[in-house]
């Protein structure tokens, strides 16, 4: 096992149709750590884009899978039995329909509520007990369905400050790998 290795896996759904959505939003995230550890990702034959690299003051693996999110499981596991990384270094950074735009929330395990991205992490990997960044992309509107509201664009007002949003969330994976989860928590719990 690498144990000074981590994994940060980004959720989204390939292709540019997609990129602009809020399921993407750990896609958003990964593509600014990307560049923070000044490399470019690379196809892997685990089904992702790659980048490995120093983040946060850690060695670290980064990818995006580029199997739709309710596959992305497969390449997960594929990427951790490649790298040899515990589950306690397994970070996923997904898009979360319980708190608000803007807000970011981290936490070891859980259920996936309803995420069919996590859902197929977590049967894949056979544990709940990987760490997640979450980023609030808020509730539908009136009664618009859940899937169809996390396939369409950020509105042009969540636009205005989405690059910043990102941004924080990226720092809270950097938090979190150089911190741990209890004091990352303490500061981005607290915004």
């Amino acid at each position: 096992m690498s144990t000074d290795l981590w994994l940060v896996v980004g959720l989204g759904n390939p292709g540019p149709s997609y990129a602009g959505n809020r399921h993407n939003a750990g896609f958003m995230v990964l593509d600014v750590l990307a560049a923070r550890a000044g490399g470019r990702f690379k196809s892997h034959r685990s089904r992702a884009d790659v980048l490995e690299g120093r983040l946060a003051g850690s060695r670290a693996v980064l990818a995006k899978p580029r199997s739709f999110m309710n596959e992305s499981g497969g390449p997960v596991k594929g990427l951790r039995d490649f790298f040899k990384v515990p589950e306690e270094r397994v970070v996923v950074v997904h898009d979360e329909l319980d708190i608000p735009f803007g807000a970011v929330r981290l936490k070891r395990g859980g259920g996936d509520n309803g995420h069919n991205g996590l859902r197929s992490v977590t049967r894949s990997l056979g544990t709940r007990e990987y760490l997640r960044v979450r980023f609030g992309v808020g509730r539908p509107p009136g009664r618009m369905d859940a899937a169809a509201f996390v396939l369409k664009d950020f509105s042009a007002a969540e636009r205005k400050s989405l690059d910043l949003e990102v941004d924080r969330a990226a720092d809270a994976v950097e938090a979190l790998l150089s911190d741990g989860l209890e004091a990352a928590q303490n500061v981005f719990h607290a915004g």
